[in-house]
Order: C-alpha cells, then sequence, then structure tokens
C-alpha cells in the first residue's frame, strides 16, 4: 500500500463504516438527558467522530506508517466508544435493543480497522 499520494479516504468501506456509526451514534445521543449534554452525550460523539477523522487525517498524511498509526488511534476510540455505550445502557440511556445495534456496528468497525492496520503494516513490510 505505498501511498506515494494521498488516498481519498470516502474510498475506503472501513470509512464508510466509521462514518455511518457516528451518524448513528449522534442520533442516538439525542435522547440522552439534558444532564448528560457536557457528559456522556459529549464523550460519545466525540469517540465516535473520533473514528472516521482520525482514518481521514492517515490519508492525508505521508506514508503507511503514519496511516497505521492514525488507524490505531481510530481503533483505541472505537474502543473508548464501546464502553461509552455499554454505560449508556446500563444506565437505561439506550435500549436493550438500541444498545445491541450500537455495539454490533462498533465491534464491526473495529474488526474492519484491526484488519486493515495489519493490511496495512504487511504491506509496508513488502
Amino acid at each position: 500500500m505505498n501511498r506515494a499520494s494521498p488516498r481519498d479516504f470516502r474510498g475506503l468501506d472501513v470509512w464508510r463504516k466509521s462514518h455511518e456509526l457516528a451518524l448513528v451514534v449522534y442520533k442516538a445521543t439525542s435522547g440522552f438527558p439534558p444532564s448528560e449534554q457536557y457528559g456522556l452525550t459529549s464523550q460519545a460523539r466525540r469517540s465516535a467522530f473520533s473514528i472516521p477523522s482520525n482514518i481521514a487525517e492517515g490519508c492525508g498524511r505521508g506514508g503507511d506508517a503514519e496511516f497505521a498509526r492514525f488507524c490505531q488511534i481510530a481503533l483505541g476510540s472505537a474502543s473508548e466508544l464501546e464502553y461509552q455505550l455499554l454505560l449508556a445502557g446500563e444506565l437505561r440511556y439506550l435500549s436493550r435493543d438500541e444498545h445491541e445495534r450500537l455495539s454490533s456496528k462498533v465491534i464491526e468497525v473495529k474488526k474492519m480497522l484491526t484488519a486493515f492496520i495489519r493490511r496495512i503494516r504487511s504491506d509496508r513490510v513488502r
């Protein structure tokens, strides 16, 4: 994956999935209590949009090592979001079904990112 020129992040499946995840998290958190506006609502949204943002930023960087590093940061944000959704579910800010639906989307993005990072790093070795 030698990237002499910047890659268009919009063409990456992992970016598209993470962007869709950010959109559904924004919608889901709109129903959180007003007292959480600067707490869990803000944190979950920040984690959610950090995932596609870091993928996009990595695409604009010079090489595969930096790209992989930004994807690794995105993976960390996905793990953070996974916990925030767990907390929201246990606080009953999300229904059981909504929590399961969102969690499965986060897990899917995490799997995609993990595979993508492996591919970037293995292409770099070749």
